[in-house]
């Protein structure tokens, strides 16, 4: 004949630890799929007062009289360019997405929204940073870029 002898249960705070634990990861969830989603959905309005880059973590207004429009050009982000991203000090960096704060090559801190590197705004500013997006019409974007007043 056998004995059984139960084991004493974990406390209370076993449980709210896994609690925690399963929030945690549901919000990590969370935010991954709001990345993917918001890496296929991001906008660039342009307007009289201001350039408003939406649906990102790092989108933000900026107004136009920060922008150097004058330097404004398309560039491609390859090895040998010194606009290209060397350290990502606050952003995401995925195969195909960049997005948030970098710090370029050339030693430029820039805030990238950057899905396509053949075909980049590179857009300074003068508060010390620089712009870099890709966009589906890069020629009609600095055109309206230079209609500004």
């Amino acid at each position: 004949m056998s004995q059984i002898f139960p084991i004493i249960p974990p406390p209370a705070k076993t449980f709210w630890s896994l609690g925690i634990f399963i929030l945690l990861m549901v919000g990590i969830l969370c935010l991954f799929l709001y990345i993917a989603y918001s890496s296929s959905h991001l906008q660039v309005e342009l307007n009289a007062q201001e350039l408003r880059i939406r649906g990102d973590l790092y989108g933000r207004n900026i107004p136009v009289s920060s922008l150097v429009v004058n330097d404004a050009s398309v560039i491609e982000l390859d090895k040998q360019s010194p606009y290209s991203p060397r350290w990502r000090t606050n952003g995401i960096g995925l195969p195909g997405y960049l997005s948030g704060w970098f710090k370029l090559k050339n030693g430029e801190k820039a805030l990238l929204f950057v899905t396509d590197k053949k075909q980049v705004i590179y857009l300074p500013t003068n508060e010390d940073y620089s712009l870099l997006m890709s966009i589906k019409e890069p020629e009609n974007f600095l055109k309206s870029l230079q209609k500004l007043p």
